[in-house]
């Protein structure tokens, strides 16, 4: 599979049954980059078990202004796992630190943005990601040729949405696949 012939930029990966890694169990992951040298996605279903959004801003000194929502922090993968990342609305950039993913979702990885949402200016709709899911060149399709993920357009109320254990059944339901039918096995013709 050449990276040439598709680009997975703004789609959704969701994990199969049998993926084999429990980082990746169930996960939904909202693909930020894709190209030859590799690919970049935050997993935008699995929150962090017990960090809160505002807990993490008196960590990083960032005054809160007014109330902010105590919006759960998620793990984004498992490559640096203490680098944020946020996906937001496109209603939201900082100069040079939001990158356009794709349908009216943008990246920021930079502080500005944090202390933006702390001040009531940030986005209108954002998911704040630590760490991201990371592949060399060629791993990724490689992982999909032997059916550990598939792959479906972006859905913003999946990516945002807050019921985090309803969002890998979403997913697969945008393709017309319910959970209880997949097999953890697979033939190949």
């Amino acid at each position: 599979m050449d990276p040439d012939d598709f680009n997975l930029v703004g789609k959704l990966l969701i994990a199969m049954p049998d993926m084999g890694d429990p980082r990746f169990d169930r996960s939904v992951v909202y693909m930020c980059a894709h190209s030859e040298e590799g690919a970049m996605g935050l997993i935008v279903n699995k929150p962090q078990k017990k960090l809160k959004f505002v807990k993490l801003l008196q960590q990083l000194d960032i005054d809160v202004e007014g109330t902010v929502r105590d919006a759960r922090v998620h793990y984004g993968g498992p490559v640096e796992g203490m680098r944020g990342f946020v996906l937001h609305t496109d209603d939201y950039r900082t100069e040079g630190g939001t990158i356009d993913v794709a349908d009216h979702i943008c990246m920021t990885a930079t502080m500005d943005v944090l202390h933006d949402i702390a001040r009531g200016k940030g986005p209108q709709t954002a998911l704040l990601a630590l760490g991201y899911a990371g592949w060399g060149a060629g791993q990724l399709e490689g992982e999909i040729v032997q059916n550990s993920w598939l792959t479906c357009d972006v859905d913003a109320g999946i990516v945002f949405g807050t019921d985090n254990d309803a969002k890998w059944a979403a997913a697969l339901a945008t393709l017309g696949i319910s959970p209880e039918l997949l097999s953890s096995t697979a033939g190949h013709a």
